[in-house]
C-alpha cells in the first residue's frame, strides 16, 4: 500500500483526554439542542404523514415557493418540497405530516396544485401515507435494531479478539452515532429511513477502521512488550496504519461529498450522514478506541 506517512512516531494517546473532552462537550450540546428544538425532526416514516411525488410537464423549480404556499394553505402543516432527479425531470416530492381523519390528503394536494399552476399539467407518480402509530413503531424498531447490532459486534469482537478490544471498539461506535445524530439535531435536519441506513453504514465503516488498527496492535504484541509499556505498542500500531486510514477515509469521503454536492435533494441527507460519520470515524478510532484499550490494560495488564 502507498505509504503517505513513513516511520511516524506521533504520540496520539497523549491527546486522547483532550479529544474525549471535546467529544463530550459536543454530545452534551447536541442533547441540549434536542430539548431546545422540542425533539427530533422526524420524517413521515417515523412521525406519520403523506408524501406525494409528482412529475410536471414544464419546469417547476422557480415555482417551489408558490407550491409551498398553496399546499401550506390546506391546513396540513408546513409542507416540505424537494426536487427529485435532474432539473429536466420536473419532478418534486411534497410531504405533509399533520393529517385529519376522513380527509384525502393526496387529492387535496393535487387540487391545490391545479389551482396554483393552471398552465402546467402533471401526473402523480407515487403516494405514500404512514399513520402515527406505525411511525412510532418504526422509531422503536430503529433504536432496537441499532442496539442489537452494537451488541452483536461486542460479542463477536470479544470472541475474535478479547473483551478489552470488544469494549474499546464498541464505545467509539456509540460516539460516532451520537455525533451524526447530534449534527442532525442541532440543524433540525429530517431523520428518515435513509438516515437510518446511513447510520448503520457508519457503524460498519467505523468498525472496520478500528479493527484494522487493533489487529496491528495485536500483531505487535505477539512477541511481548519486551520492556515497553502497552501504550507504546498502541501508539506504534496507530502510526503503522496511519497511511491506510488516511487513504481509505480520504477516497471514501471524497465520494460521499460529491454525492452530497451533485446528488438530488432526496439523497442529500443520506450523503450528509455518511460524510459526518466517515469523517469522524478515524478520529474516534485514534483518540477514543485506543484510549479505552490502553486504560483497560493499564488496570489489567496482559503482559507481566
Amino acid at each position: 500500500m502507498l505509504q503517505i506517512f513513513k516511520n511516524t512516531k506521533y504520540e496520539f494517546l497523549r491527546h486522547s483526554k483532550t479529544a474525549i473532552v471535546v467529544s463530550l462537550v459536543f454530545i452534551v450540546g447536541s442533547i441540549a439542542s434536542v430539548f431546545v428544538h422540542g425533539g427530533f425532526n422526524w420524517s413521515i416514516d417515523f412521525a406519520g404523514g403523506t408524501t406525494v411525488q409528482i412529475k410536471f410537464e414544464q419546469p417547476v423549480r422557480d415555482e417551489l415557493n408558490n407550491i409551498r404556499n398553496a399546499v401550506g394553505a390546506l391546513g396540513f402543516g408546513q409542507p416540505e418540497i424537494k426536487t427529485i432527479g435532474i432539473a429536466d425531470s420536473n419532478e418534486i416530492q411534497i410531504t405533509v405530516r399533520n393529517q385529519e381523519e376522513g380527509v384525502n390528503v393526496s387529492d387535496s394536494i393535487t387540487a391545490a396544485l391545479v389551482s396554483a399552476l393552471p398552465g402546467n399539467g402533471f401526473n402523480v407518480l407515487r403516494t405514500e401515507s404512514v399513520g402515527p402509530k406505525i411511525g412510532g413503531e418504526l422509531r422503536r424498531d430503529a433504536v432496537i435494531s441499532s442496539l442489537l447490532a452494537l451488541l452483536a459486534i461486542l460479542v463477536y469482537i470479544g470472541i475474535r479478539f478479547k473483551p478489552s478490544y470488544a469494549v474499546a471498539s464498541v464505545i467509539p461506535l456509540f460516539h460516532n452515532v451520537l455525533v451524526v445524530v447530534g449534527v442532525f439535531a442541532m440543524f433540525k435536519i429530517e431523520l428518515t429511513l435513509s438516515f437510518l441506513a446511513a447510520v448503520m453504514m457508519v457503524i460498519g465503516y467505523s468498525l472496520n477502521d478500528t479493527i484494522v488498527v487493533f489487529d496491528r496492535i495485536r500483531e505487535n504484541l505477539k512477541n511481548g512488550l519486551r520492556g515497553r509499556k502497552f501504550e507504546d505498542a498502541v501508539n506504534v500500531g496507530v502510526n503503522q496504519t496511519l497511511s491506510r486510514t488516511v487513504i481509505t477515509t480520504g477516497t471514501t469521503l471524497f465520494t460521499v461529498v460529491v454525492l452530497y454536492m451533485l446528488g438530488s435533494d432526496s439523497i442529500k441527507d443520506f450523503a450528509l450522514a455518511l460524510t459526518i460519520g466517515i469523517a469522524v470515524g478515524p478520529y474516534s478510532t485514534i483518540f477514543i478506541a485506543t484510549h479505552v484499550l490502553a486504560r483497560w490494560h493499564k488496570k489489567w495488564p496482559i503482559v507481566k
